[in-house]
């Protein structure tokens, strides 16, 4: 099997808030929800028909882990979350209540909105322009 990224880990102030979000707001499925002996869970969450990557969502442990929720990338766009059809995943996310930072572009690159998760961190909603 060639190398690749499996897992992004992406900090969270509660578990059963982040699948709620992940699978009702953004239509991932939840791959894997184990408890752990430390009383953490392994979770995983990925967009639908994704193989090679997901997120596992991390509850913060400390101080230091719980300022950083919301905020792992500086407040820049730090996910990038690709789509077959813009406009459906957009209408669809939109009236789950994701909250988008701007209306819709249509770059070279293709069709682009940034929205935040319930954390506030940023995504790009992006349907890559046909080659």
């Amino acid at each position: 099997m060639p190398s690749h990224i499996a897992l992004t880990a992406l900090l969270v102030h509660d578990y059963d808030e982040a699948i709620d979000f992940y699978t009702r707001a953004l239509g991932f499925d939840l791959a894997e929800d184990t408890p752990r002996p430390d009383g953490s869970r392994w979770v995983v969450v990925r967009p639908p028909g994704a193989t090679e990557s997901a997120l596992l969502l991390a509850r913060a442990k400390d101080e230091a882990q719980r300022s950083r929720v919301g905020d792992q990338t500086g407040g820049r766009v730090g996910h990038f979350l690709y789509t077959d059809d813009f406009i459906r995943d957009h209408a669809r996310m939109t009236a789950e209540g994701v909250r988008f930072l701007e209306e819709p572009r249509h770059e070279p690159y293709g069709s682009v909105a940034v929205f935040e998760d319930l954390y506030g961190n940023r995504w790009d909603l992006l349907q890559p322009a046909a080659h």
